[in-house]
């Protein structure tokens, strides 16, 4: 069975899509991009816009019963391959330690001029071995 995720604490989507959606012992989150959970794009500024992303992922990732600890994939779209050492460091800083396995490409324009969009897979909390 399919559940859709929905949490007031990440911006909503600005299209006919989910915030995330839990499938049997995974959650799959679509694309964030450096928006407030007001509506309000973050200013022009690569670290900023990667720190607000990950605020929004680790929100839809709470409400949908996990965390950042949990991720076992993300993708990581730019608008300019220059920022990828930018966007590691912040992204290092969520996820310390934990290493999940990822993907980067960029992207010719991401939806509202966004410089970064992060999407992830995760397990569910209950679902994590001891």
């Amino acid at each position: 069975m399919i559940k859709a995720v929905r949490t007031d604490s990440a911006p909503q989507a600005i299209g006919p899509y989910s915030q995330a959606v839990k499938v049997s012992d995974f959650i799959f989150t679509s694309g964030q991009i450096a928006l407030t959970p007001s509506g309000v794009m973050v200013q022009n500024d690569i670290r900023l816009q990667t720190a607000q992303v990950m605020r929004n992922l680790k929100a839809v990732l709470e409400a949908a019963g996990s965390s950042l600890q949990n991720v076992v994939k993300t993708t990581i779209f730019l608008a300019d391959m220059d920022d990828f050492a930018a966007v590691n460091e912040i992204y290092e800083e969520w996820f310390a330690d934990h290493k999940p396995a990822r993907s980067t490409v960029a992207v010719k324009t991401l939806p509202k001029n966004a410089l970064v969009e992060i999407e992830c897979i995760a397990l569910i909390e209950a679902q994590i071995p001891d």
